[in-house]
């Protein structure tokens, strides 16, 4: 009887193998072996159904599974790379909405633009100095050009005189960080007969001296272009040298942990640089927003919002209705603050012509993308796409407001019924100053991220390079805190969690590109784009995220950039 026992017990061992290596073999055709796992982190996953994770599978580029240490284990096989992040804290890649790409010339070209930004230039005389050195090495006649150069920490605007110190022999123009305000040298106003008594053309303003005549300080780009008509172009890049300027602006990017952007500069023959430097392995992604000229050739050829490869896209069209917060030209209901018969700079549109610029956009299903920040500019668009959904009704067409900067309440709960994205800005650490100027009663009613996410209103992060830096964790800091630099808190009521700021620079902003099905969150089957951080911004003092160093970031599963110190391997 024993022996039977043994014998059947025998038996029944032979048949659990048998059974448990036909088991695993049928397991290992359910689950598809990954080309790498990611184990021993912290995920911010950004996929509200699964928000935190410990591990994840990649397999061609996409991600397999997200879960724990563990249960990945099923995706493995000898081929399978195994990376231990020692417990850092992964995001999913950055997806700025709203910035300007520029290619970045070495100081000696012709065509490298002056840093003036307060980290370069604290004083009006660190400005003039500066741009000396580069009119030292410029050809006479040929543009010294210089930009980010801030008013409030400079205590006040350079002028025409001030630039007249640098040379008589160049044209000089400065670009304000807002990149609404410019200034420009004598040289520059006599080559285009702008030395007298002149008028402002609409849309623009000269600022003027005592005498009337202008200082050389001009406001948005109708008064810029009048200046830029009556004086040699701007020196034109060879396309090698462009190209490898570009590359080095996107490599700055990947090392801030931004895998994707969408570029709202609008220069001509940008989407060709851009598709030459996907050819050649730029790995960023690209949403591309057109100008307005672009409407009737796009509708023609059927070409819709999302045209392109996962690399490139046609995006948005951009349009300019409104002016500057930063630079104090955009348009309000009520005057700034000790200026009470300034209200700002209107557009030079009209509402008729608003509505049927953004009907023609919706009819042609282009998403459009409307630069405006002062409410009286906001109540306008609100209006024109609130025109064009009654002649011809959509429900996710996406339309999107760039900045918003002064709302109300009326004008949030407008947005939220009409679907409206928001793409508010989020620099108060560098230009939170800029704000006085509006009022203290106002600061609640400025950047809107807070109320916006409240009302469920879809938020785009973005850092509106180079207007602030393209640094997320600085970005995502100013969010946070409400706080700038010199130590002011700016409506501490717009507050966001370091999840909820996050959450804007990856799902928010995948959203706004109609690619939440493929990017924004750490989810099987979206693209393995993430970042490794050094430290979690959820959980350090919030003053201290912007010091986070991004270790590693991947796109497509593919590591792109490694610090330095290196921490997973």
């Amino acid at each position: 009887m024993v022996i039977q026992s043994l014998k059947v017990y025998q038996n029944s061992l032979v048949r659990s193998f048998i059974a448990l290596v036909l088991l695993i073999a049928f397991t290992s055709k359910l689950y598809a072996q990954a080309d790498q796992i990611i184990y021993n982190a912290k995920i911010i996953t950004m996929d509200h159904s699964h928000p935190e994770a410990e591990a994840f599978a990649v397999k061609n580029g996409l991600f397999l599974a997200v879960g724990t240490n563990e249960e990945m284990r099923v995706y493995s096989d000898d081929r399978t790379n195994w990376i231990n992040a020692n417990g850092k804290t992964i995001i999913p890649g950055i997806i700025d909405s709203h910035m300007h790409p520029d290619p970045t010339y070495a100081f000696d070209s012709i065509h490298h633009v002056v840093d003036l930004s307060p980290d370069s230039a604290e004083t009006i005389e660190d400005l003039i100095s500066l741009l000396k050195r580069k009119a030292e090495i410029t050809p006479e006649g040929q543009w010294i050009r210089g930009t980010l150069y801030q008013d409030t920490k400079l205590g006040r605007h350079p002028e025409r005189f001030d630039l007249d110190s640098v040379s008589d022999r160049h044209p000089i123009m400065l670009t304000h960080s807002s990149h609404h305000v410019f200034v420009v040298n004598s040289y520059a106003l006599a080559h285009a007969g702008l030395l007298g008594v002149i008028e402002d053309p609409p849309g623009g303003a000269f600022d003027r001296s005592e005498d009337g005549l202008p200082n050389g300080i001009l406001r948005e780009p109708p008064a810029l272009n009048l200046v830029l008509n009556g004086n040699s172009s701007f020196p034109v890049a060879d396309r090698e040298e462009e190209l490898q300027a570009y590359m080095n602006t996107f490599q700055r990017f990947i090392e801030k942990g931004i895998t994707s952007i969408a570029d709202a500069a609008l220069e001509s023959g940008k989407f060709t640089v851009f598709n030459e430097l996907v050819s050649r392995g730029m790995p960023v992604r690209i949403y591309h927003m057109f100008g307005i000229e672009k409407i009737e050739s796009l509708s023609r050829l059927g070409i819709q919002s999302g045209f392109g490869n996962e690399q490139l896209k046609i995006g948005s069209i951009k349009v300019f209705h409104g002016n500057s917060l930063s630079g104090q030209t955009c348009w309000l209901s009520v005057p700034y603050e000790g200026r009470p018969d300034y209200y700002g700079i209107p557009p030079d549109r009209s509402q008729d012509e608003l509505n049927e610029l953004i009907l023609s956009i919706h009819r042609a299903n282009l998403q459009a993308a409307i630069h405006a920040n002062g409410d009286r500019e906001i109540e306008m668009v609100l209006d024109a796409i609130e025109y064009a959904l009654n002649h011809y009704p959509k429900t996710d067409h996406r339309h999107r407001i760039e900045h918003a900067s002064v709302v109300t309440q009326a004008i949030l709960e407008r947005v939220k019924e009409l679907n409206v994205i928001l793409a508010p800005h989020s620099y108060i650490y560098e230009h939170g100053d800029k704000m006085g100027a509006y009022g203290e009663w106002r600061w609640p009613w400025m950047h809107p991220n807070r109320k916006a996410l409240d009302l469920g209103i879809i938020v785009a992060g973005n850092s509106d390079y180079p207007v602030s830096a393209a640094d997320p964790m600085l970005r995502i800091q100013s969010l946070v805190t409400r706080t700038s630099a010199e130590g002011i808190v700016y409506g501490p009521n717009e507050i966001l969690t370091p999840e909820e700021a996050i959450y804007t620079f990856t799902m928010g902003s995948a959203i706004a590109q109609f690619e939440e099905d493929i990017k924004g969150s750490v989810t099987k089957g979206k693209f393995a784009d993430f970042v490794v951080l050094s430290d979690d911004p959820a959980t350090v003092d919030p003053f201290t995220i912007k010091d986070i160093d991004v270790l590693h970031t991947f796109i497509n599963g593919v590591e792109v950039y490694r610090n330095d110190t290196v921490i997973i391997h």
